[in-house]
């Protein structure tokens, strides 16, 4: 052990997460004095199966052999998953699970504890934090999602705790399910849900679980445990084969995601559920506590003293326990969205269910169940050997050979807002890169509308002129790839200088008047807008009709408003961006009213056989701002007016947004507004692979997915998706010059002989 590093330890809550910091630590130092206090019995505990994945297996198997022995004893495996939904079965196998009693679990510890010479206080509260931390070296607080310890220090660990909208209530049944088990039943007052897993022979944990205005109507709130466990069997009487399930001090209640800033306050650390939470639909709480023990003992036994044993503990801690949190994020919202997917055909509501988390895969669950993946695929209507990001898609008259889109991404080189050549090889070589759609950057209406001198823009002849022969090229070199037109006017963002010399810095001379909704200031330094007179609203929506009529006789196949990003359309549509008291702001419904005129303007010079989307921000990221129901009573409103597709963004309305970034992360608020609204949405945002592509797919959460960072950094990422996966179909062709190159190309080996013989030592 590290000299400096502490000999005298604290722990504070005896669940899985505390007692295995403690037998780590001990084991690691026998001299070391480590306590535990439990205010429960030995033999108290609350919940009944615990999940551990192979990787915390690993990481317990390597730390304490000892453990792992007595753990393997009593795990119940099994590889299936089962969903049931309208009376309709599905099983997909191969995943791969492990469960056990948590009361076995915790008796483990307490042995492997004991043996070691832990001291173990239960039915007795810790003593207060701060007088630990005086007598003690460490103090790991693993006191649960209630955390006093956290609650002490709140403004030092700087906590955010989330509710969410369903109630769950913790059951068990005396049977063993086969298999994982996913139960749907709709009932007079709403959907409720049942989680179920096999945890002993003899055995199952079941979780029922439904949104709170459920639990409501159903009368739940008034119903003591017994009756609640009662009507919980009653209701999923077929999955429990009619038998009845028992409780253990079960009581409904509300999920809360707990994320700390900081872990750690001088020799105090906080470890599982008080430092974090994630939801128990992906079964991760006692897999992080424990996986928090084995970094925390590491990190003290590697490090030279106390600081910076926490330091490297919450850095390497931090971003899987951010990762975990994201993926059950996504898992819970889909639960708490669940009727929007009851009447998905039975396959792609499975493959869903199974891909919620975004953690399974297409890819993935082809290698663990080829059978089911491929029979979704069949319902789908793909065809044998076509992953679905290869499949058809088609817009009013415009049918996409395949799913991807390249996202509209600003590239600043215009002069006088002229595309040139770098905008004819940017656009082309990613036409010629498979894509079934390119879409133009945002290209601006007027010479006051542009965000920079570099934008492009639409507002004279020569700049069609140049258009037309990018869209010329696109459609003779690139048959089958259709090209776009994004619209738009800056509003108060514009007048700035290119990204790479300050994005959203104003310029230094030559600046040029802003005009908004309302007279507010991107940011405090920014210049302040002028708010737009009627007369001025009319002019705009004058050059919106101008630009389309210019973009539909240089040829482009689609166009694309843009009413996101804070720019003018998405101006009038946030509350925070559009503060007027006339017939253009107020309610949703008025501040809906320009962008709609303008949609309508533009929609009568548009070719009618040409489709047209409308790009917004689902959310504003900002408290006061735009919501995911906002966007779809504005999705709704642009479909009633003639909208073919919504492209869904979110975010850049205000500088002080908060996003909560992560894989694919503005793609729940696409799949919101397709299912709420049956239009067909494009999805973006952090959305990189292949394998993504075709799960959100497949999954039936997007009709088509903007890619943008990707294409910069191949252009050509279509094909080789194509290529990676083996498919040489219709959906994407190889031009004639590039066919030699339709195959990876080799590289160097890497994979070194095997050895002949081992020897054992």
């Amino acid at each position: 052990m590290a000299t400096g590093l502490p000999l005298r330890v604290a722990i504070i809550g005896g669940g899985p997460g505390g007692l295995y910091a403690a037998a780590l630590l001990k084991r690691l130092d026998p001299d070391r004095e480590v306590t535990v206090w439990e205010r429960n019995a030995p033999d108290d505990t609350f919940g009944f199966g615990v999940v551990l994945s192979d990787e915390t297996l690993g990481g317990i198997e390597h730390a304490d052999p000892v453990v792992y022995e007595a753990l393997q004893t009593h795990f119940t495996r099994w590889d299936d998953i089962d969903i049931v939904h309208r009376n309709t079965h599905h099983t997909s196998g191969g995943h791969g699970f492990a469960a056990l009693g948590r009361k076995r679990l915790l008796e483990i510890l307490h042995d492997r504890c004991r043996d070691l010479g832990v001291e173990l206080r239960f039915q007795t509260e810790a003593p207060y934090p701060a007088w630990l931390a005086e007598t003690y070296d460490l103090v790991i607080a693993a006191d649960g999602v209630h955390s006093t310890t956290r609650e002490a220090y709140t403004h030092v660990f700087r906590p955010h705790v989330a509710e969410h909208h369903c109630r769950y209530i913790w059951l068990a049944a005396d049977f063993a399910f086969e298999s994982f088990r996913f139960e749907i039943a709709e009932t007079e007052h709403g959907v409720m849900q049942l989680h179920g897993y096999p945890y002993a022979a003899d055995a199952s944990t079941v979780i029922v679980e439904m949104r709170e205005e459920v639990w409501q109507a159903a009368g739940f709130a008034e119903l003591d445990e017994q009756s609640s466990v009662e009507r919980c069997a009653k209701i999923f009487a077929e999955a429990l084969q009619g038998r009845p399930l028992k409780s253990n001090k079960s009581a409904w209640t509300t999920f809360r995601t707990v994320v700390n800033e900081h872990w750690s306050h001088g020799n105090i650390v906080l470890l599982g559920d008080a430092a974090h939470t994630a939801h128990f639909s992906i079964g991760s709480g006692t897999k992080l506590a424990v996986e928090d023990a084995l970094a925390l003992a590491a990190c003290l036994e590697e490090q030279p003293s106390l600081e910076r044993a926490l330091a490297a503990y919450e850095e390497e801690r931090k971003p899987v326990v951010a990762s975990t949190q994201r993926a059950a994020r996504a898992s819970l919202e889909w639960f708490e969205n669940l009727g929007l997917y009851l009447d998905q055909p039975p396959r792609q509501f499975a493959f869903n269910l199974l891909t919620r988390s975004r953690r399974v895969t297409h890819d993935n669950l082809r290698l663990r169940d080829a059978r089911f993946t491929e029979a979704v695929e069949r319902e789908f209507g793909c065809p044998p050997g076509t992953p679905p990001m290869f499949t058809p898609f088609r817009l009013r008259g415009l049918t996409l050979r395949n799913r991807v889109v390249v996202s509209p991404m600003d590239m600043y080189s215009a002069t006088d807002g002229v595309p040139g050549d770098f905008h004819l090889v940017h656009l082309g070589s990613r036409a010629l890169g498979g894509a079934g759609l390119v879409m133009t950057e945002m290209v601006c209406v007027s010479p006051e509308g542009r965000i920079t001198p570099g934008c492009t823009g639409l507002y004279t002849g020569r700049q069609a002129e140049s258009w037309k022969r990018i869209v010329q090229f696109v459609h003779a070199q690139a048959p089958g790839t259709a090209i776009g037109v994004q619209l738009g006017h800056s509003g108060r963002k514009g007048s700035t200088k290119l990204m790479w010399d300050g994005m959203d810095e104003p310029l230094d001379d030559g600046n040029w008047p802003l005009v908004a909704p309302s007279p507010i200031p991107y940011k405090p330094y920014s210049q302040t807008p002028r708010e737009l007179s009627r007369s001025q609203l009319t002019d705009i929506r004058e050059q919106f009709t101008a630009a389309a009529w210019r973009a539909a006789r240089a040829g482009f196949d689609l166009l694309e408003l843009h009413c996101a990003h804070g720019y003018l359309l998405s101006g009038f549509l946030s509350p925070l961006t559009n503060l007027r008291t006339d017939a253009y702001g107020g309610s949703l419904e008025k501040r809906l009213r320009f962008p709609l005129e303008v949609f309508d303007a533009v929609r009568s010079v548009w070719p009618q056989e040409r489709p047209m989307t409308v790009r917004i921000s689902a959310t504003d990221w900002a408290e006061g701002g735009t919501n995911a129901e906002d966007a779809v009573e504005i999705a709704r409103a642009f479909a009633a007016h003639g909208a073919d597709a919504i492209d869904v963004s979110t975010g850049q309305v205000v500088a002080d947004e908060q996003p909560e970034f992560g894989r694919s992360y503005q793609t729940p608020y696409a799949d919101r507004i397709r299912h709420a609204t049956g239009l067909p949405v494009i999805a973006v945002g952090a959305i990189s692979s292949w394998d993504d592509v075709n799960s959100l797919i497949l999954a039936g959460r997007t009709d088509l997915c903007a890619l943008a960072r990707p294409h910069l950094y191949d252009p050509h990422w279509t094909l080789h998706a194509a290529a990676e996966q083996g498919y040489a179909g219709p959906g994407v062709e190889w031009p004639a010059p590039y066919r030699a190159g339709s195959r990876r190309p080799q590289t160097g080996r890497t994979d070194a002989p095997k050895p002949r013989l081992t020897l054992s030592s």
